[in-house]
């Protein structure tokens, strides 16, 4: 292999190491599960959500935006949805590849660093407070059940739609049904927004990480799979590890001339 694409591609695999510490964190979400360690709240987060957002249907009963839309779903918003949160993972680190094939190695790996701190966040958030998406309420009741499988929950439309076990294959694998506070799926793509506004002349980066930020926010609610209360606890920790990372972290001496050195390398 030539020389100079050995050096690319281990740029950026460099660039991509906090985003493997991630993918083994979450391996081992589901080695030590959350709820041997605090209770379950499934009822709790449920009343909660329908006391703030409730939706009173035409009957007179009260229902939460995740139930509303399971009974009112159209095919266009299934297939947007699906696409729209398909974007979680990938779209952050292809924009973070993308930094650095441009010349931006210090934007790049402080976005995947910043990304595994949400992470890390968010992880410690689910094993403080366990708690059960709106699905699990959808096709359980109330009662905790351990060991429950993934479930597509109103994905399972675009599956239907597009004819593949797209979100079944995905959820199948999935760590822990409960831990859906904070929603980590709408964390993700803002970070990358944030540190796209960094960089100059960005614009279509920008407006794309925006339009699909928010249109995951959307996804998480109609799809079942968060309230309201996980997307905003989910966009609260991206704020915090935003903060955390670039206010504490890269004001410490030893780090800034840790990642300082880190960026000149893979700028050469």
């Amino acid at each position: 292999m030539n020389k100079g694409v050995v050096h690319i591609v281990l740029r950026l695999l460099v660039v991509l190491i906090p985003i493997g510490v991630f993918a083994a964190s979450y391996f081992l979400l589901g080695k030590w599960p959350n709820y041997l360690f605090n209770d379950i709240d499934i009822e709790g987060v449920y009343n909660l959500e329908k006391s703030l957002f409730g939706i009173t249907l035409a009957d007179g009963s009260v229902v939460t935006p995740c139930e509303f839309f399971r009974i009112n779903h159209v095919a266009v918003l299934d297939i947007l949805s699906g696409l729209f949160y398909l974007c979680w993972v990938p779209l952050p680190v292809v924009y973070a590849l993308y930094l650095q094939l441009r010349g931006h190695g210090m934007e790049a790996i402080r976005l995947t660093s910043a990304f595994l701190l949400v992470n890390i966040i968010g992880f410690a958030g689910y094993y403080v407070h366990p708690a059960s998406p709106p699905w699990y309420v959808i096709e359980y009741g109330f009662t905790p059940i351990l060991g429950t499988p993934g479930n597509v929950g109103g994905f399972e439309h675009f599956d239907e739609i597009v004819g593949l076990p797209v979100f079944h294959s995905i959820y199948a694998k999935n760590a822990n049904v409960f831990a859906a506070i904070p929603s980590l799926h709408v964390a993700y793509n803002p970070v990358a927004l944030y540190y796209a506004m960094k960089v100059k002349d960005n614009t279509s980066w920008r407006t794309l990480l925006a339009v699909v930020s928010v249109g995951i926010v959307f996804s998480a609610v109609y799809s079942s799979h968060h309230y309201i209360i996980d997307v905003t606890l989910g966009l609260l920790t991206s704020a915090l590890g935003i903060f955390l990372f670039e206010k504490v972290v890269m004001r410490i001496g030893c780090v800034k001339r840790f990642y300082a050195n880190v960026a000149e390398w893979l700028g050469k």
